[in-house]
C-alpha cells in the first residue's frame, strides 16, 4: 500500500497545515490529549494519496464524549438508539478512495464504549480509541462500511493502520487509567 512506504519514526507533519481540536467532553476516562493530536496527525499525513509535498489545509475536531452525549448524537445524527463506538461528520466535498486533503470534519468518540469494547475484544480502552481515530479519519478520507464489499476493504486499511500506528506510538498512554473519585 501506497501510504505506508517510506514512513519510519521520523515523520514530521511538515505537509500538514490544519486547524485540530482535541476536546474531551466526559468524565469517565483521562485522554492524553496531545497523543490523540499525534495519533490524528500521523494518520491524515499516511493515508494522503496525493502528493504530500502539497500542503493541505485540514480542519478536523476530535471529540471524546461520554455514552450520554453519544447516544444522543447517534440519534440526532443517524436516527439510532444508544451509543456507539464513533460517529464521523464529514462537511467535505464527496470524492474517490481515498479523498485527497483537505479534510474537513468532526470525529466523536466514545470512552465508555471504547472500554466495553476492550473488555469484549480483549484489548484496551487505549487501543479501541485509536482504532475509532483512525477509523473515523478513514471515513473523511472516503472510505464507507455500510456495504459488506466497502467494509471488507476498509477493515483491511484500518487493521494495516493500526499495525503501523503501534510500531510509531506507544497507544498505551493514549487513554489512562478511568477516573474514580476518591474519598
Amino acid at each position: 500500500m501506497k501510504h505506508c512506504e517510506n514512513h519510519g519514526t521520523d515523520f514530521l507533519y511538515k505537509n500538514l497545515d490544519m486547524s485540530l481540536t482535541v476536546r474531551s467532553r466526559q468524565k469517565s476516562h483521562l485522554i492524553d490529549s496531545w497523543m490523540v493530536r499525534r495519533l490524528a496527525k500521523w494518520t491524515l499525513e499516511i493515508t494522503e494519496p496525493g502528493d504530500i509535498s502539497e500542503l493541505f489545509e485540514h480542519e478536523l475536531g476530535v471529540f471524546i464524549i461520554g455514552s450520554e452525549e453519544m447516544a444522543r448524537l447517534n440519534y440526532s445524527s443517524l436516527k439510532h438508539e444508544g451509543a456507539t463506538d464513533v460517529i464521523t461528520l464529514d462537511y467535505g466535498e464527496p470524492a474517490s478512495i481515498p479523498k485527497c486533503g483537505p479534510i474537513l470534519g468532526d470525529l466523536f468518540i466514545c470512552s465508555t464504549v471504547a472500554e466495553e469494547n476492550a473488555k469484549d475484544y480483549g484489548t484496551s480502552c487505549s487501543h479501541e480509541v485509536a482504532r475509532y481515530l483512525i477509523h473515523g479519519i478513514l471515513h473523511l478520507r472516503g472510505y464507507d462500511d455500510g456495504k459488506m464489499a466497502t467494509r471488507k476493504a476498509m477493515k483491511q486499511e484500518e487493521n494495516l493502520l493500526m499495525s503501523e500506528a503501534l510500531k510509531h506510538f506507544h497507544l498505551s498512554c493514549l487513554v489512562k487509567e478511568p477516573k474514580t473519585d476518591r474519598g
